[in-house]
């Protein structure tokens, strides 16, 4: 099986001010892909489907498993069809230091996915949000990004954390929580507004980071139908929210944005253009 293509077009509809116009982005893919040490899986990431033999021995050298590349003996890279497989064969005398990653193993901020130890689970499946969720104005969603800079502090005095904010339409952002992971960031708010009854399928989500799978499954698990984000989705993420019945905003900034799945939930309130 040849691996997945490391980009997919996408169609959107981009809306601005009082008018929208169809759109072809380009979107990198997020795939599944397992680390594989002599048949045991050591740790499942999302990642984009290149250089995955590089990323490999990286992920190898940076975790501390071999101190040398020579110390992976075979190195093969295998689609399925949920993710791929990076299977590698060490040196014997690397299977102490393998063994210990394993029981110390936590996920870096920046991979929402580390601690995950099989393909299936990568890729679960999603409670369906179609129905659900509050209607939206244009407007609304275009400004969600920039109402949430007034709700981190922390950013504004390091320049190097994300956040993750709940909106709920006609009050704003009414919550958010911020974490040098935008996954942190999001796992934290959601916890915030179970623990204070919230319903997230009252409101939307806001990120202010890119949308990848587990941002979409995370949102899905808390039972959003809205994802308002900054950057762009992932194009795996797309196929996850289209499926989960999410609306899917990106690019979302000024007074404009762009839709990309289930526009049921914008309120018909803007002209089309060509």
């Amino acid at each position: 099986m040849n691996l997945p293509d490391p980009t997919t077009q996408a169609p959107a509809t981009h809306v601005r001010a009082a008018s929208r116009a169809d759109v072809t982005r380009t979107l990198p893919e997020e795939t599944a892909v397992a680390m594989v040490y002599g048949g045991s899986t050591q740790a499942v990431m999302m990642a984009t489907p290149a250089d995955l033999e590089d990323f490999a021995v990286g992920f190898s050298l940076t975790e501390g498993i071999v101190t040398d590349p020579a110390q992976i003996e075979r190195l093969e890279v295998l689609a399925h069809p949920r993710g791929v497989e990076a299977q590698m064969w060490i040196a014997d005398d690397r299977t102490d230091a393998l063994a210990a990653r394993r029981r110390f193993m936590a996920g870096p901020v920046g991979c929402g996915l580390c601690g995950i130890d099989s393909l299936e689970e990568a890729v679960r499946a999603l409670p369906d949000l179609s129905g659900a969720g509050p209607v939206l104005d244009a407007s609304q969603i275009a400004r969600a990004t920039d109402d949430l800079r007034g709700w981190q502090p922390l950013h504004d005095r390091t320049r190097a954390v994300h956040a993750a904010g709940f909106m709920i339409p006609g009050r704003g952002i009414v919550l958010a929580r911020e974490d040098v992971g935008r996954h942190n960031a999001l796992d934290k708010l959601i916890g915030a507004m179970a623990r204070q009854g919230m319903d997230a399928g009252q409101g939307a989500f806001v990120l202010t980071s890119r949308v990848s799978v587990e941002m979409v499954q995370k949102c899905a698990l808390a039972g959003g139908a809205v994802l308002i984000a900054v950057s762009a989705p992932t194009a795996h993420a797309l196929r996850l929210a289209h499926g989960a019945g999410i609306t899917l905003a990106a690019f979302a900034r000024g007074e404009g944005f762009d839709l990309f799945s289930h526009p049921e939930r914008l309120r018909a309130e803007v002209s089309d253009v060509a």
